[in-house]
């Protein structure tokens, strides 16, 4: 991961320099979401369900010691090996150390944000491992060597034209094509020989439920299955935060997941592990990686109900027309934003200020994260700290100040009025106002509504 990124308006200024892909980008997204908001529609207990699932997760967070020793007494006794790490660095190194272990050349990834977040993939590879994604969205931006762009379309913002080059480059395909069920049948017979070559398997965790020790893995393509039974080592790599209760709550999130995510009623593929199978072993490694010190954070503490959806990312105005790779962090978008200055302010003081925060993203998250209150939230962290820029830091004094006093605000207005009036393209340039590009300023009235208002309403000549 780049140390130095760009911050978010240059990184978008990149991707909207091509209008075509960022405009097809953000109907693509928008056509998810009204997908999202077909499925939603067509369950009248939705809003209880949501209400339920935010519940279910305020409780499980409120007790989080308690339920993340007894998953692991549940998990010790079902024959599985549980590991802790407390930052990501611990979490490389300890599944490292068990593929070291098996002696372990090659192996297979489904999807897994946790991963990407420990960018364990390049670590591994600078052992000496072969790390093949199965996810194909992932299987593509690993073959273009980028990171996904999307929680739940990493490839989103490739045209099938793309991916048809991508394909021709890496695995042979025809030249130029296109043909998505073509391209489909390329990656599956490529994909099986990763699978049956495979040493070792590395899933992610969607749920795990802390009654019995067994954990969930969601996907729509049954990768995670074939590789974990395939491979004689399974490494779940899960974090802190994965937790439910009981089975009995499973249902609920189950419901939310899917129609959250891409409109469907359910993920095609809700894998049950619980004990390693006949001559396999079985590990989880629980990460924290700062999510402890979220949850001490009792503003932001929320942000750790999300469930990966990528809701939020589909309805986001500023998410749809900048693009995933915009938001130089693991996870992109609304939420992204939130958790990435948990992680590091300094490096990620810019995300939580791409939003309008014009609320969307609260309205659709399944669990009901208050995410654009977050994130105002996080902009008078930021700022208060020290990490916002100090023009904006200056001009919001200078704000502050006028609009304290009745008097000042007036005479602004008029000297603001008469300056425009003189150079009426000042305001909206884009070097001194990146909001002013591609708008137009209406004409500058010549009085204020209160010098109007005294001017047609006076009192004392409407009194005589």
């Amino acid at each position: 991961m780049d140390q130095h990124p760009k911050a978010h308006a240059a990184a978008a200024a990149g991707f909207l320099a091509d209008q075509q892909r960022a405009d097809w980008h953000d109907e693509t997204l928008w056509f998810v979401r009204s997908k999202r908001d077909k499925a939603a529609q067509q369950l009248p207990e939705w809003e209880a369900l949501r209400t339920q699932a935010s519940a279910i997760k305020e409780h499980t967070l409120s007790r989080l010691e308690q339920y993340l020793t007894g998953f692991e007494e549940k998990a010790l006794a079902n024959g599985v090996q549980v590991h802790w790490a407390a930052d990501a660095a611990e979490h490389n190194r300890i599944v490292h150390s068990i593929l070291a272990k098996h002696h372990v050349r090659k192996l297979v990834k489904s999807k897994s944000m946790l991963t990407e977040e420990c960018h364990l993939n390049p670590y591994l590879q600078q052992q000496g491992i072969e790390v093949v994604d199965t996810d194909l969205g992932e299987r593509i931006v690993q073959l273009n060597q980028e990171p996904p762009s999307h929680i739940v379309l990493p490839a989103i913002h490739l045209k099938k034209e793309q991916v048809g080059e991508i394909f021709h480059q890496h695995l042979g395909t025809a030249a130029g094509a296109s043909d998505p069920q073509y391209l489909t049948a390329a990656a599956r017979e490529h994909l099986r020989q990763k699978f049956l070559a495979a040493d070792a398997a590395i899933t992610g965790v969607n749920f795990a439920i802390a009654e019995n020790g067994a954990f969930v893995v969601c996907t729509n393509e049954g990768n995670a299955d074939l590789g974990a039974h395939l491979a004689k080592l399974h490494i779940a790599c899960m974090g802190i935060e994965k937790l439910i209760p009981r089975m009995e709550h499973l249902g609920v999130f189950l419901r939310l997941l899917a129609r959250s995510a891409t409109g469907q009623p359910i993920t095609t593929y809700s894998s049950h592990f619980r004990e390693p199978g006949p001559g396999q072993e079985l590990h989880i490694v629980i990460v924290d990686n700062g999510r402890s010190t979220q949850l001490g954070r009792e503003d932001f503490r929320n942000s750790l109900k999300c469930i990966r959806c990528g809701a939020c990312l589909n309805t986001c105005p500023v998410y749809r027309r900048s693009g995933g790779h915009s938001y130089h962090n693991a996870i992109a978008g609304p939420i992204g934003s939130i958790l990435a200055p948990n992680l590091d302010m300094r490096k990620n003081a810019d995300l939580p200020f791409a939003s309008t925060l014009c609320g969307s993203c609260s309205d659709v998250c399944p669990v009901k994260i208050d995410i654009h209150t977050q994130l105002y939230k996080w902009r008078q962290v930021l700022s208060k700290e020290g990490y916002g820029p100090a023009a904006k830091k200056l001009g919001m004094k200078m704000m502050a100040a006028v609009l304290a006093k009745p008097d000042r605000f007036a005479l602004s207005g008029a000297v603001a009025r008469k300056f425009l009036g003189w150079f009426p393209k000042l305001a909206v340039n884009g070097k001194l106002n990146p909001w002013g590009r591609q708008r137009e300023l209406p004409k500058v009235p010549e009085q204020s509504f209160r010098e109007w208002y005294r001017t047609h309403y006076n009192p004392k000549k409407t009194n005589s």
